[in-house]
């Protein structure tokens, strides 16, 4: 009796749940996701035409991050799985495409290990505050540094597609870069600073 009363029950929570988390922004952040992928199949291997197309989905997935956090707060349609994977899907994008640009030499080690690093420290910490019932709330300096990123990242995806551009790609790619590398430390320096006044100075 109880477990017929219960299945029913089960059925309808598990409905609830996905008819509150099937947003748009989060749609939006599903696609991210699906497309870092085909992003990677793509820039596998880089032939000047499979790095224009790869370059162009990893342009159609950075916008998607902007779009998600627009449409959420646009229509109020904030969830828990929304906070959950939009970072995530920040990163992974992010990352592929460095480690992959590591690969094939367009990016040195050290600075991909350093960006690596970085993001990994900021989602534990930030992990770890959620836990105590904080929330870090995203920098704007950290924004402009994932804008940044981005930016470097396709440049360089492209410096052996677009070879009759003027500009030198590898460089303002390669300099943007640092620059984004620049702004990630100092934001995660703000993300430990926070992190200590509003958790660690609880304990000590």
């Amino acid at each position: 009796m109880h477990a017929t009363d219960s299945a029913p029950s089960l059925l309808a929570t598990t409905r609830a749940n996905l008819a509150t988390n099937a947003t748009l922004a989060n749609l939006l952040t599903f696609a991210r996701i699906l497309l870092i992928p085909v992003f990677v199949v793509l820039f596998a291997n880089p032939t000047p035409d499979r790095s224009l197309a790869a370059a162009l989905v990893f342009i159609v997935a950075a916008v998607t991050d902007l779009l998600d956090g627009y449409v959420a707060r646009r229509t109020g349609q904030i969830t828990t799985l929304g906070k959950l994977l939009d970072p995530i899907a920040d990163k992974l994008l992010v990352l592929s495409g460095l480690i992959l640009l590591v690969q094939f030499e367009r990016v040195a080690a050290l600075v991909a290990i350093v960006i690596i690093a970085r993001e990994l420290a900021v989602t534990g910490v930030r992990a770890i505050a959620a836990t105590e019932g904080v929330v870090l709330a995203a920098e704007t300096i950290g924004k402009w540094k994932m804008v940044m990123q981005v930016v470097a990242i396709v440049m360089l995806i492209l410096e052996d597609s677009l070879t009759t551009v003027a500009w030198p790609l590898h460089f303002l790619g390669t300099a943007i870069l640092y620059l984004a590398l620049a702004l990630g430390l100092y934001s995660g320096g703000q993300y430990l600073a926070s992190f200590w006044r509003q958790v660690v100075s609880k304990y000590i």
